[in-house]
């Protein structure tokens, strides 16, 4: 595909949207899966509900690893949600800008964000989203994008991926049909 005729992505982060944190342990509810023997060691790993696997697949879009968990997103975490192995933003080396960002008020992905998207329209789910970012990007990105904060404490709950859904089908009911 290409141009219009591709589907929106899903830039995904993992901590906050996957594995809930931020309130006392006792406080979250943990899921046995199979696992890769790897990511047993590490215990936040059975906060992720197995069930956003599917509703993820339904989604219409590419989903995107956005996460600081680059390829262990796809040795751990895609297994536990029954994800095949999913595209990885990678993050660049460039401290100074990130650093510039942040005293900007602006997200340490958001730059990369953009310029992976291309000019597609694309979805951000992540726990730390602001208005700056929302105001950059509609400042600098030519396609549709939603950016949605998901609550930490909570992880993705039913009424995100209603947002995100009702989103995801408005960027397809909008898009120009391609010829048959």
């Amino acid at each position: 595909m290409t141009g219009s005729a591709q589907r929106p992505l899903l830039f995904l982060d993992v901590d906050g949207p996957l594995i809930p944190f931020g309130a006392p342990s006792q406080h979250y509810l943990t899921y046995q899966t199979v696992s890769p023997p790897q990511a047993e060691a590490n215990p936040l790993l059975a906060r992720i509900n197995p069930d956003h696997g599917a509703r993820l697949k339904t989604l219409p879009c590419e989903l995107v690893w956005a996460t600081s968990w680059m390829n262990d997103a796809n040795e751990c975490i895609a297994p536990r949600l029954g994800l095949p192995a999913l595209a990885i933003v990678t993050w660049p080396d460039e401290p100074e800008t990130e650093r510039q960002d942040e005293r900007d008020g602006l997200h340490w992905k958001i730059r990369t964000l953009v310029t992976w998207a291309a000019g597609r329209p694309f979805a951000w789910i992540d726990d730390e989203v602001t208005a700056k970012d929302r105001a950059w990007v509609s400042a600098h990105h030519p396609g549709p994008a939603l950016l949605h904060r998901v609550d930490p404490h909570t992880g993705l709950t039913e009424a995100d991926y209603l947002i995100i859904g009702q989103w995801l089908r408005g960027i397809d009911a909008t898009a120009p049909s391609s010829p048959a």
